[in-house]
């Protein structure tokens, strides 16, 4: 049986490539915004002024992603800085995608700039696997015109980890022979999956590297930090079972992000904000008649840290009440009380085909839930979005349906994940 081989291939500064790529498209003689201080930036106004992209002159200048516009232009007074427009990166994307998907026999979007590619076997075809993934990088600068970096090993984690090597337009590998001296190095905040909080448990152990943590015992470490502790001693020593997996192009995630206009401190503020995230993902699922049955949760804080957390439904699913109550349970085992900038509301696994586990204790809440949610959607669609909305967003000056694009908007585009 051939050995697994894993591509990971991610969009260098993806947004920031798209826009560059359009602007040399429509004229020859504009200025590549790859190549001058430069980034893509949301409105500041909504406290959307953060920086999304940047070009690697502005990289230079200290300037990093997800840090406010303000302060990237205190470092660099000529930064460049453009709007992020979303119906071009979708575009960008499903170009990307199909291009993989060209040569690669499973091709799985993991986000709208990067994905996993199933190269196992095709070393016949293609010729040895670095030998190809060079080619297969230089294929996507001369017909799409943005770079890549390709991470390869025999399983998603390590090939992963391998792309967010060195940047930018680079081809590297971490195959488990390759961990000693690549990978067990690296301080232990460079472990994916390893968030602010995570970093300061494992250095109360005394655990300062990655090759500490995979050499530490394994039922220590699950029993100062649980499930989550066991699951990232797994990765220290490249260990993964997860498999590529191909999505049919209807097979989409449906989420959405609410930057806050201030800090939030408190709980139940913080899941007045799920809540109203995920009125609008279920409207959007229901919009569709799909179904999903993975829910998850993002936290930005006021210093940039990001965290998620997911889990998997026992039952698919498009109620409101359901996809809520998920990610209630997910933000309680997430939120470390720091100050929260963004929450965002997720979901995958989509699909048409409806299939329910049945409760023996409340066999008819679920069908009840669901007629209740379509008569709500109904009055929505014939009288307007704010025609009905749950009492907690009564004379309150929160939106009762955030995130995502504007209203008109929201039905009609999704991006392929």
């Amino acid at each position: 049986m051939a050995e697994p081989i894993i591509f990971h291939i991610d969009v260098n500064s993806a947004f920031l490539s798209w826009e560059a790529c359009r602007r040399i498209r429509e004229s020859e003689d504009s200025v590549d915004l790859r190549t001058i201080p430069s980034a893509v930036g949301g409105s500041e106004e909504q406290r959307h002024g953060i920086v999304l992209a940047k070009s690697s002159p502005a990289k230079g200048f200290g300037i990093r992603t997800g840090e406010p516009l303000v302060n990237a232009r205190r470092k660099c007074p000529g930064l460049v800085i453009v709007p992020p427009d979303f119906d071009l990166y979708v575009s960008s994307s499903r170009a990307f995608m199909n291009l993989l998907r060209q040569y690669a026999p499973s091709v799985e979007p993991f986000s709208i700039d990067e994905a996993f590619c199933d190269m196992t076997g095709t070393e016949l075809l293609y010729g040895p696997p670095v030998e190809f993934a060079h080619r297969l990088k230089d294929m996507i600068s001369s017909q799409l015109g943005f770079t890549v970096n390709i991470g390869i090993s025999s399983n998603r984690f390590l090939a992963k980890t391998a792309s967010d090597f060195e940047k930018p337009d680079k081809v590297h590998t971490l195959f488990p022979a390759e961990m000693p001296d690549k990978f067990w190095p690296l301080p232990i905040g460079d472990l994916l999956y390893a968030g602010r909080s995570t970093q300061k448990s494992f250095q109360a152990l005394g655990i300062k590297t990655i090759g500490d943590l995979a050499h530490a015992d394994r039922r220590l470490i699950i029993s100062h930090m649980g499930k989550h502790g066991g699951q990232l001693w797994n990765y220290a020593n490249g260990l993964d079972d997860s498999t590529v997996t191909v999505h049919s192009p209807a097979n989409k995630g449906y989420g959405n992000m609410q930057t806050i206009s201030f800090d939030v401190t408190d709980r139940d503020t913080a899941l007045r904000f799920i809540l109203s995230l995920s009125e609008t993902v279920s409207a959007r699922i229901r919009a569709d008649k799909a179904y999903i049955s993975t829910v998850s949760v993002s936290i930005v804080d006021n210093e940039f840290h990001h965290s998620s957390r997911q889990l998997t439904l026992p039952s698919t699913t498009n109620v409101t009440e359901t996809i809520y109550h998920s990610a209630c349970r997910l933000f309680d085992q997430l939120w470390d009380g720091s100050p929260i900038r963004q929450l965002g509301v997720h979901t995958a696994r989509a699909t048409d085909i409806a299939y329910e586990q049945y409760d023996l204790f409340h066999p008819e809440r679920s069908e009840k839930l669901s007629k209740l949610n379509a008569a709500v959607d109904s009055i929505r669609t014939r009288y307007g979005e704010d025609s009905l909305k749950r009492a907690c967003f009564v004379n309150s000056d929160e939106n009762h349906m955030s995130g995502g694009l504007n209203k008109a908007k929201r039905n009609s585009r999704e991006v392929p994940l």
